[in-house]
């Protein structure tokens, strides 16, 4: 059964962390699962990735950092997710396109419609079955995500660096687009990962069941 995942979220919301439990709970009940993220996923968005994260370009502009997502996600969407979804399995992708609308729309406030086109393009109509949005208040995310090791944030720390202000937007954004699309279910990303990852598998196996 091909079903498209993606978790979403702000920084520090633990999506990274619950789609690795979420791939084993899927796994223990005999489903082919492919984990992977955005940006990156295969070694040219990778490359990629490594622009757009790395906190040495400030330069970097809104526009441009726009494309270089675009160009990711093309080739991610070419090379693994529509061929493992043609398998039948199901794909788990940490970050997809609503992360390009809550971002790059909302917090660096580029025209939602441009980045709509631009989603449709690179993904080639590839959409999510199931977004999971997990969510938690602004403060508390960038706390769990400063928090993290110095390596990490060396390398892909150029979001964290935004200001607190950036981040409420992307979350707003996130918010109004789980408000407008009945793929959205929203995960209460506070309290304990145990406690999480208990409602991410509900969620996902009702969906599943569902389905």
């Amino acid at each position: 059964m091909a079903k498209l995942i993606t978790c979403e979220g702000i920084e520090g919301s633990g999506k990274s962390t619950q789609i690795l439990h979420l791939a084993a709970h899927l796994r223990d009940q005999g489903r082919e699962v492919v984990v992977t993220r955005e940006p990156g996923g295969c070694p040219i968005a990778d490359a990629i990735r490594r622009i757009l994260l790395d906190p040495s370009n400030q330069k970097l502009g809104a526009t441009a950092e726009l494309l270089l997502y675009a160009a990711a996600r093309a080739q991610h969407v070419e090379e693994v997710i529509r061929p493992a979804l043609a398998q039948g399995a199901i794909v788990l992708c940490d970050r997809f396109i609503d992360a390009t609308i809550a971002y790059q729309g909302f917090g660096r406030g580029l025209d939602l419609a441009l980045i709509q086109q631009l989603n449709q393009v690179a993904s080639a109509g590839v959409l999510p079955d199931l977004t999971l949005l997990f969510d938690l208040p602004v403060a508390i995310g960038l706390g769990r995500a400063l928090a993290r090791n110095a390596v990490a944030m060396e390398n892909e720390g150029r979001f964290e660096a935004e200001s607190l202000a950036f981040h409420q937007r992307v979350r707003d954004g996130y918010l109004q687009g789980a408000s407008q699309e009945k793929r959205f279910t929203i995960i209460d990303a506070t309290g304990t990962p145990e406690q999480v990852t208990a409602r991410v598998t509900r969620s996902v196996d009702a969906f599943l069941g569902a389905s």
